[in-house]
């Protein structure tokens, strides 16, 4: 097959939306797929044997990271020179469009991806009167696809019940060969912890934005004693955290990429992860492979990766305790945090990005055989 893959984001950012794509990239190509990545240019042109075309783009102001790339005419030549079997467009805002808009035009099947909340997201940024409108919006992009995936059954259930058809599930991956808990490394741990590697680690990996709700962490690191908080990550909030933690032993560390991030997974005692807004919680699966114990919201698709008390621990979202109570438990009882660790990698053990891929195979495969169905 051909795919032409639109999307919003690719590399070199760094983020779970990225992480999927670039996976998935890498494991079409290696199954004989001829991949052509249409994305904001990030100076790059091929990544694992797949075209890149880098559109330039411009910083979008409520999130400098992002950029806002605009469809122009030049997609359409290179489109015509790669001849796609079908287009996938991810999270569909801008650049996106432009490849709804060939997919109808070249008469080429379409098939889109949902992996960012959006209309969640508006409330962290003082637009929560918008929701409506962007699902309203939302609802007329992807009902244009022959397939729409999201990545948890918590999304399914929200996309249908506000109107998009044809959603499907595709499942969850990681990198278990990288992150692994034989990476647990004391230097690491040093690191992370500031000179106090004997202190409980807890760890955040993420972007530093408003709607990850990190600053929700401080009071769990204050009712640890002697608690040491590391913040892999950037992004627009970053000010705003430093001096909301101004005072406590948090260390913003920065990005973290390859196996300097998977020993700091392996080495901390704790991942917490407060956000009420994921489509899946990518993250939390890689800290699982790692051996790391996750306490997490039970909101949005965590559920899907963390069965509580087993692998990781939920907590209620509206419990201003929970995630306090949850990490102290975690914490003062080493035998269970052990048991916790090993199911965790088990359940990361299922969930290989090959396995992951060759399901999207399998749904690019089911709406080519419609496209021929209807030329018949």
């Amino acid at each position: 097959m051909r795919i032409a893959l639109f999307t919003e984001t690719f590399l070199p950012k760094v983020d779970g939306i990225v992480t999927r794509l670039s996976h998935t990239v890498d494991y079409l190509q290696r199954l004989g797929d001829q991949v052509l990545v249409i994305s904001p240019d990030g100076g790059l042109t091929e990544y694992r044997g797949a075209q890149i075309y880098g559109v330039p783009g411009f910083p979008l102001p409520l999130y400098p990271e992002l950029k806002l790339a605009l469809p122009r005419p030049s997609i359409r030549q290179k489109l015509a020179e790669f001849r796609p079997d079908l287009i996938h467009i991810v999270n569909p805002a801008v650049l996106g469009l432009g490849g709804l808009y060939y997919a109808k035009s070249l008469e080429v099947p379409l098939l889109a991806s949902y992996h960012t909340h959006l209309p969640k997201y508006l409330e962290h940024y003082g637009l929560g009167m918008l929701e409506g409108v962007m699902w309203e919006l939302l609802k007329a992009v992807h009902n244009q696809a022959q397939i729409n995936l999201c990545t948890s059954t918590a999304m399914q259930e929200a996309l249908t019940s506000h109107g998009i058809e044809r959603v499907e599930v595709w499942q969850k991956g990681v990198d278990t060969e990288l992150f692994d808990p034989s990476l647990v490394s004391r230097e690491v741990r040093s690191h992370l912890t500031q000179g106090h590697a004997d202190s409980p680690l807890l760890l955040y990996v993420g972007r530093l934005s408003a709607e990850k709700e990190i600053d929700r962490i401080r009071p769990v690191l204050e009712a640890i004693p002697n608690a040491r908080l590391a913040l892999v990550g950037d992004g627009p909030y970053r000010a705003e955290l430093e001096k909301h933690f101004e005072g406590t032993a948090t260390y913003f560390v920065g990005y973290l990429t390859g196996k300097d991030l998977a020993a700091a997974f392996a080495s901390a005692d704790a991942f917490v992860f407060p956000s009420r807004t994921e489509t899946l919680g990518l993250v939390l699966l890689e800290a699982m492979a790692a051996g790391c114990p996750v306490i997490a919201a039970n909101a949005g698709g965590i559920p899907d990766i963390v069965t509580d008390g087993v692998n990781g621990y939920l907590f209620d979202p509206a419990d201003e305790q929970g995630a306090i109570q949850a990490t102290q438990k975690l914490l003062s009882n080493p035998q269970a945090r052990d048991a916790l660790r090993h199911n965790a990698r088990q359940e990361a053990e299922r969930w290989g990005w090959s396995a992951a891929t060759r399901q999207l195979q399998g749904f690019y495969g089911e709406i080519l055989a419609q496209a021929m169905l209807s030329a018949a």
